[in-house]
């Protein structure tokens, strides 16, 4: 969850940076990739912990 938490924060910087300063638009879909990363990483480990779980 930290990992998660961690590349939110980043995002939301890298987003904000990139559209303060307009000539660094680039930062700002890296910040929308790293976003989307997190979110997919999140659905993945939640995913996993979903199977592990014995069936009764």
């Amino acid at each position: 969850m930290a990992l998660f938490l961690f590349l939110v924060l980043v995002a939301v910087v890298l987003g904000i940076v990139g559209v303060v300063v307009e000539t660094l638009g680039y930062l700002l879909a890296v910040g929308i990739a790293v976003l989307v990363a997190a979110f997919v990483l999140l659905a993945v480990r939640l995913a996993l912990r979903s199977r592990r779980r014995p069936v009764r």
